[in-house]
């Protein structure tokens, strides 16, 4: 597993998110001295006593740069994980916050970590930065990194912004793709498919032909602190991602089978494609693979039962 976090000094923006607060816990484990950078400064002590971790937490509010800048002044971070996100949550439709948050901050935090050494002795990356699989748009085909990137959604083009932004920064971004494990939203797959087993209630799902490289969330964390140990390099892209696509049928039947839900419950058909679902080939991982020799490895069925037996301290 992971090495070298031990007393390294690391900001962790977006921790009260899904993928934020699993690599807020996993960096405790690994002994860093884990700052969270957060909004809500009750929600994320709320989840650190329920994910078993705690952490320095202080308030800072990502649409104002001045807020930003004060924060990675103040502490000096080794290195800075930036989980922050806006638009994911369809309820999230503010147009100068899709850019503020998933642009203009990324090009900012690039920025501000390259203005001091660290006093820390750190070989690796100053930003580890969260991208998008709608990044690349619905190009269609396999997905290797340097592919022409044509996205179509507002998340997808802000986002892809911000990646951009970093190319001469010591940084690394890390696409992510279809993650999913404990801490899920409500009304994604897996959290709905759970709902059912408790209520016994049918669940409404599409034909599920749409092909995804699911990723079990713990996976996803493990890639993140592995990248930001690696040798900085500057503006590095790297999809984190198991390279097997599975279709949301196969994803849905395999949950039911593992959680005991007869398939008769599964409603394949009633519901339509998503406006904005992305068709796509398979992921290439061959860079992350080269680059840590490793890649996610848990099986969905895995993940599914880990999923379910997670239990919070």
């Amino acid at each position: 597993m992971t090495v070298g976090y031990a007393g390294v000094r690391v900001l962790v923006l977006g921790a009260t998110g899904f993928v934020g607060r699993w690599v807020a816990r996993r960096l405790t484990q690994e002994g860093a001295a884990v700052i969270c950078g957060v909004r809500n400064v009750d929600a994320m002590q709320a989840i650190g006593h329920a994910y078993g971790f705690a952490t320095t937490i202080v308030p800072v509010d990502l649409l104002r740069p001045e807020s930003v800048a004060m924060l990675i002044d103040s502490y000096r971070p080794a290195v800075t994980f930036n989980l922050a996100g806006y638009g994911v949550d369809r309820s999230e439709q503010d147009v100068a916050t899709f850019w503020r948050i998933n642009a203009e901050l990324v090009g900012q935090l690039g920025d501000l970590v390259q203005r001091y050494v660290p006093s820390e002795h750190w070989p690796g990356q100053r930003l580890v930065h969260t991208g998008s699989a709608l990044e690349y748009g619905p190009i269609g085909g396999p997905l290797p990194e340097d592919a022409a990137a044509a996205p179509t959604t507002l998340y997808g083009i802000t986002k892809l912004a911000g990646t951009l932004s970093l190319g001469v920064s010591s940084a690394v971004t890390a696409r992510l793709f279809t993650v999913y494990g404990p801490g899920e939203h409500d009304g994604r797959l897996l959290p709905s498919l759970l709902h059912a087993q408790r209520t016994g209630q049918c669940v409404p799902l599409s034909d599920g032909r749409q092909q995804r490289d699911f990723t079990y969330i713990e996976d996803v964390a493990e890639g993140l602190l592995r990248l930001g140990r690696q040798p900085a390099t500057p503006g590095g892209v790297v999809n984190l991602a198991t390279g097997r696509l599975c279709s949301v049928r196969e994803f849905a039947e395999t949950t039911a089978t593992v959680l005991g839900i007869p398939t008769s419950r599964l409603a394949f058909g009633s519901l339509p494609w998503r406006a904005d679902e992305m068709p796509h080939g398979a992921v290439d991982v061959k860079k992350l693979r080269q680059t840590l020799g490793w890649v996610p490895s848990t099986s969905v069925a895995d993940g599914v039962a880990r999923t379910a037996s997670f239990s919070r301290p």
